[in-house]
């Protein structure tokens, strides 16, 4: 399960990624420049998440640490959506510490613990 909700996690950072990049192109964006620091860190961010995953299902504790760090600063950025204000940020807030909050206590579990010693 961990895996599952790393790998989604990855799968909408490219998404956002791409997002970013399409109203990059159409014209929509105010800022060039965070537009591309948004594309790299989005893509970036996805591909540390995809590489520990791959170390947590290879039973190596190294994929732990990051993984625990993102779910923490995700939860935090979940947070500041709430008081945000608007009905899509309310939803987008609730579903990150909804993610976060989850794979966060699944990793700590027992059995991912104790497969992740090596």
């Amino acid at each position: 399960m961990v895996l599952v909700g790393v790998m989604v996690e990855a799968v909408l950072l490219v998404l956002a990624a791409g997002a970013v990049l399409f109203e990059l192109i159409r014209g929509g964006s105010g800022s060039l420049a965070v537009s591309a620091f948004l594309v790299v860190f989005f893509l970036g961010v996805a591909a540390v998440l995809v590489t520990c995953a791959r170390a947590l299902r290879g039973g190596r504790r190294g994929g732990r640490a990051p993984v625990a760090v993102w779910q923490l600063l995700q939860g935090l950025v979940g947070i500041s959506l709430l008081t945000s204000g608007t009905t899509w940020a309310l939803l987008a807030g609730v579903a990150l510490v909804v993610v976060s909050l989850v794979v966060l206590v699944l990793l700590m579990t027992r059995p991912v613990v104790a497969a992740t010693q090596g």
